[in-house]
Order: structure tokens, then C-alpha cells, then sequence
């Protein structure tokens, strides 16, 4: 996407997130309506020359003037919410950590799985294309275990890590 085209056709509201046609598109797509539509991924995707792009990546090209080095991560989780605010340069890796997921085995916590009568803490780490399971220990309680997962996973994701204070 050409960065003068993009901002020939569409207007971004950072503090909204909504891109709006400036231009009749055709069809629903009329200048000034809300560009684009959300797939069933939760995320927004625009129509542009028969060419599907990801709203938060039109976001990040629009406000920096150039593509995302790498991925773009919603800081809450929220694929539709795409106030410049809410978006974030990042890794594969930092972007999966921030995360929902819902984790049974585990007593609903992450970084924890039940092993026999004890629980066993772990991070994964993907660097390189490359997914790694680092054991941090046995545990009496999930609670430990979650404990010990918390330590390892904000000296290692920080910001990135689903409610630390950036989130």
C-alpha cells in the first residue's frame, strides 16, 4: 500500500481508530462512512484495488509513514479496537503473550499445568521461529507455580505481559 494513496482514500481518528472513506467507493463504501468490516478472526480488514489489509496495520503506516517492522499487538486484546493508543510495534513472541486464553488444566492459570498431585510451571519462548518450553519447577499449589510463572514472564515480557501496568 502507497502511503499518498492511503491517504487519498481513506481518513484515519487515532483516538477513535475508525478509518472513513474519502472517497465513493461504490456499494456501502461512501465517502465519509467506516471503511472496512471485521472478520470472523475479530480483527478489521479494508478493501483496497481487491486487496484485503489489516486495519491496525493501515494504522500504524498512516501515523508512522512507513509498514510495521514486525507485527502489530492491541495492547487489550481487543482485535477491533484500533485507537492508535491501544497498537504497538512487536515480536511474534512478545504478541502472543498478550494473549486471552483460558487455561483448564492449569486451574485457569497461565504458565501452570497439573503433573500428578503437584503443578509445574513453564514459559514458552519463541525466538527465531523457533518455539522453546523452559521448565521453572514443581509446585505444591497452582498458585506457586502461577507465582514462579509471573516472575520469569515480566523479567522476560514486561510490558507485553496480559496485566502489567501498560496493559
Amino acid at each position: 500500500m502507497d502511503l499518498n494513496r492511503l491517504h487519498e482514500i481513506l481518513s484515519y481518528d487515532p483516538t477513535t481508530g475508525d478509518f472513513r472513506w474519502r472517497v465513493d467507493r461504490g456499494g456501502k463504501a461512501r465517502a465519509g462512512s467506516i471503511a472496512g468490516s471485521v472478520h470472523p478472526d475479530g480483527y478489521r480488514f479494508i478493501k483496497i484495488n481487491r486487496v484485503s489489509h489489516a486495519a491496525h496495520r493501515l494504522a500504524f503506516m498512516y501515523m508512522t509513514g512507513s509498514e510495521p517492522p514486525n507485527q502489530i499487538d492491541h495492547i487489550n486484546q481487543d482485535g477491533t479496537d484500533n485507537r492508535w493508543i491501544n497498537l504497538r510495534p512487536a515480536t511474534q513472541s512478545q504478541n502472543c503473550v498478550n494473549r486471552h486464553r483460558t487455561n483448564v488444566v492449569g486451574e485457569g492459570l497461565r504458565g501452570v499445568c497439573r503433573c500428578g498431585n503437584r503443578f509445574q510451571a513453564a514459559i514458552s519462548i519463541r525466538e527465531h521461529g523457533v518455539k522453546r518450553r523452559l521448565h521453572l519447577g514443581m509446585f505444591d499449589t497452582a498458585q506457586e507455580a502461577h507465582a514462579a510463572y509471573l516472575t520469569a514472564a515480566v523479567e522476560r515480557y514486561g510490558e507485553f505481559l496480559p496485566g502489567t501496568k501498560a496493559n
